[in-house]
């Protein structure tokens, strides 16, 4: 039995690991070839990096390159992590960090998407997006403000460590905005509500559900069809109305949102007079869902 856990963790272990490689290469795709040669900041250790490159490449004597930047910006966040959250809450968040800037160092320079903010914004927001899901899905970071708003957030107790997050991004977006102009940070925010929209999707993939309550005096005959023609399970449980004092059956069933019309139908046809409550679930785990929990 613990030569099988042995295995399955390892198993587990080189998956996120994979997973965090991806998302890394994906997040510093979207900064070396869509947001930089754009001049889009969107916030992070990564956007800062761009002012820095941008202002050193045209007003000093050399230019900082975006690892370089990416790196000695994210020491001290690392050893202030460290020192606040200990050294294995930050193990995986290190290695998406390393990959990043050896891939920011090693790959060539290239505009993906020439003259185009609008395409530059909407693609460098999916692509940046997806990749952050992932590494939030192996439980890493590629370092950078959400590792610095989780540290602070231990000193700013009252204060939401999603707050925190968008103050540090939020300055370093205005930053951009002087450095550059205000059309590309009009832009930029388009790209934080895509990358927004984007991490949520790959982080809740399968997890959203809807939930269902009736109440009817078929609550048998209705149960019956929805596990039939639905394939869903049905809980029942014992209630009572306060007004009457009538005991009811109460069917509760966890579904998709495309069950809903076929439930409403299957329900109409045994009573039309029963009480149909229809609402959204966060997270469903469990079989016919998300079978295996991270």
């Amino acid at each position: 039995m613990a030569q099988y856990f042995t295995k399955k963790s390892m198993k587990r272990y080189l998956w996120d690991l994979f997973i965090i490689f991806l998302g890394s290469t994906m997040v510093s795709f979207a900064v070396k070839y869509i947001f930089d040669p754009a001049g889009l900041i969107t916030g992070g250790v990564s956007g800062l990096a761009i002012v820095i490159r941008f202002l050193t490449q045209h007003y000093g004597p050399v230019t900082i390159p975006l690892w370089l930047s990416n790196l000695l910006l994210n020491v001290p966040v690392f050893l202030f992590a460290w020192k606040v959250d200990g050294f294995k809450r930050i193990v995986r968040t290190g290695v998406g960090f390393l990959i990043m800037t050896v891939e920011l160092a090693v790959f060539p320079d290239y505009t993906l998407i020439p003259d185009n903010l609008l395409l530059t914004s909407v693609y460098g927001g999916i692509l940046f997006g997806v990749g952050t899901g992932l590494l939030l899905l192996a439980r890493a970071t590629t370092g950078g403000t959400d590792m610095l708003g989780n540290s602070l957030q231990h000193f700013f107790r009252h204060i939401p460590v999603g707050t925190i997050i968008e103050i540090l991004d939020g300055s370093i977006v205005v930053v951009g905005a002087f450095v550059f102009n205000i059309e590309h940070t009009l832009y930029a925010i388009i790209s934080v509500y895509v990358m927004g929209k984007l991490i949520d999707k790959v982080v809740d993939r399968g997890k959203k559900a809807k939930i269902a309550l009736i109440i009817s005096k078929e609550s048998d005959a209705i149960a019956g069809d929805i596990m039939m023609n639905l394939d869903r399970g049905v809980t029942s449980l014992d209630g009572k109305g306060v007004y009457s004092g009538q005991g009811r059956t109460v069917l509760v069933c966890v579904c998709t949102k495309k069950d809903i019309p076929e439930m409403k139908d299957i329900v109409k046809e045994h009573d039309k007079k029963a009480f149909f409550i229809v609402g959204n679930v966060s997270e469903a785990m469990g079989e016919g869902f998300v079978e295996h929990w991270s």
